[in-house]
């Protein structure tokens, strides 16, 4: 599987390198955030890693929820604990929780189906900043701290009829952006389709802190940043 490259299997859990899980992010999710960068004092093993990693190992259940609980910083040790009532924690060696993991229905255990259903959303959502996120923001008149920027992963979810299908695309379907205050909750629709039918649909869940009024040049600055990071033209 694509993800074999990413984080290594101790048998009784698995590791992720700060190397790997920026590897993972630059390569696979094309997130060239500065917080997946292996030197940085706050970096993080992206959520999709985490997502990707779960899938993989239990399986691809109809209806799924992942909900993050911290943040892994490329030290620990992680295993599955199953909690008995349909949810399993990711967590490390002093039982710290990172993912929650929520199942229902039947499930599939090909690594065909699994891996590429779980690349393409990690295609996906690895675009949000600043492909989706910054005009949303925009139509609200209003935008995230450019100096102290906190975009907070919060959930994401999957909800497939069926898991009879094979070689999944996945479409983008519309944001909303709720805006309270100096806080605001974005959710992100999408729905996986093949052989041209629409096989299930999901959502991603982020929310954003310390929102000021829209500026536009400073919100072009920001983009403009993110570009040059990945090396691609501002305006492609």
């Amino acid at each position: 599987m694509y993800l074999d490259d990413y984080y290594s299997d101790t048998g009784d859990g698995v590791l992720i390198s700060r190397e790997q899980a920026s590897l993972f992010a630059k390569g696979v999710a094309d997130d060239f955030n500065p917080l997946h960068d292996p030197e940085n004092k706050l970096f993080c093993v992206p959520g999709d890693l985490l997502f990707s990693i779960a899938v993989a190992k239990l399986g691809l259940h109809q209806r799924m929820r992942f909900e993050f609980a911290g943040m892994v910083d490329g030290s620990q040790r992680l295993r599955f604990s199953d909690t008995g009532d349909g949810v399993v924690r990711m967590v490390d060696d002093s039982d710290r929780t990172y993912l929650n993991i929520h199942r229902e229905g039947e499930n599939t255990s090909d690594p065909g189906l699994i891996g590429a259903l779980t690349r393409r959303y990690v295609e996906f959502s690895g675009h949000t900043f600043p492909d989706i996120l910054m005009p949303l923001m925009a139509e609200q008149s209003v935008m995230i701290n450019p100096a102290r920027p906190l975009v907070i992963y919060e959930s994401m979810e999957i909800d497939l009829p069926t898991l009879d299908f094979s070689d999944p695309t996945l479409a983008f379907t519309g944001s909303t952006l709720e805006v309270n205050g100096k806080r605001g909750g974005v959710r992100l629709g999408f729905q996986f389709r093949s052989a041209g039918k629409h096989v299930g649909e999901g959502a991603k869940f982020m929310s954003l802190r310390g929102l000021r009024p829209y500026d536009s040049g400073a919100a072009e600055a920001m983009i403009r940043e993110y570009r040059e990071r990945k090396g691609s033209p501002v305006n492609p």
